[in-house]
């Protein structure tokens, strides 16, 4: 430091010099209060330290946030996945392909480099497949009628069988009257629902067949009461008719 005499007043003047250890010492302004300086700059390194403390406490509440939707949207994807892989099993597709091949294991194992928001962004494309997915199998469901229900699939085989006899009875009787020709159609329906039924139970078992190592669902109650139903009354109305006639 260098002193001078200025209207008679000793001013120190700041010049750069060096400590004994040869660290080179910052010059200080002529006139300033090195502790005020020392304060300002530790104010400052505090409002950075903060700001850098805010910043990584967001950054980590995001990353927290992010593991939990996707913890969230990986159960909902195997709920989704679950049946479908059920549903698939009973249409008869092979279990080999159910299973994710190496490469498609190599593309998700990529994607999840990214974090936890890749995962996220992974997890909600898969959700969004496997709706579409369950919409296919609806709609190959309603168009396929080996997607229904055993009983309702069956009843398109049990149904036209059971009616068709009865059909022509009611017709026959229509077009005769109460003669010959109504009298032998009524005797020749008697065994009908019966033949019927024996047609019906064949038919499911061939247009319908069974998944290997089970048995096919004809629903045998089911396609008696159809096949019997429409014959009992078609055939007691007919009587009574022939009797008033």
């Amino acid at each position: 430091m260098s002193d001078g005499e200025v209207g008679g007043r000793a001013v120190t003047t700041a010049v750069p010099g060096r400590q004994r250890d040869g660290t080179r010492v910052p010059a200080q302004p002529a006139g300033g209060d090195p502790v005020s300086a020392a304060w300002t700059d530790y104010l400052a390194a505090a409002r950075q330290l903060d700001g850098v403390r805010r910043d990584a406490v967001t950054a980590a509440g995001e990353q927290a946030r992010s593991v939990q939707a996707a913890r969230e949207e990986l159960t909902a994807v195997r709920t989704r996945l679950a049946p479908q892989e059920a549903r698939l099993r009973e249409l008869g597709v092979p279990p080999i392909s159910l299973v994710p091949t190496p490469p498609e294991l190599t593309e998700a194992a990529r994607s999840m480099v990214g974090g936890p928001a890749a995962v996220l962004a992974g997890l909600r494309a898969a959700h969004d497949r496997a709706e579409a997915a369950d919409a296919a199998l609806a709609a190959r469901g309603r168009v396929n009628p080996a997607g229904w229900p055993a009983p309702l699939r069956n009843l398109l085989v049990y149904a036209p069988l059971a009616l068709l006899v009865p059909v022509i009875q009611v017709v026959v009787y229509l077009a005769t009257g109460p003669g010959a020709a109504s009298v032998a159609a009524l005797i020749c329906g008697l065994p009908m629902p019966a033949v019927a039924f024996a047609a019906g139970w064949i038919g499911t078992g061939r247009l319908f067949p069974a998944r290997p190592g089970r048995r096919a669902d004809r629903t045998t109650r089911l396609g008696a009461l159809v096949c019997l139903v429409p014959a009992v009354l078609v055939t007691a109305g007919l009587l009574l008719a022939l009797l008033a006639g």
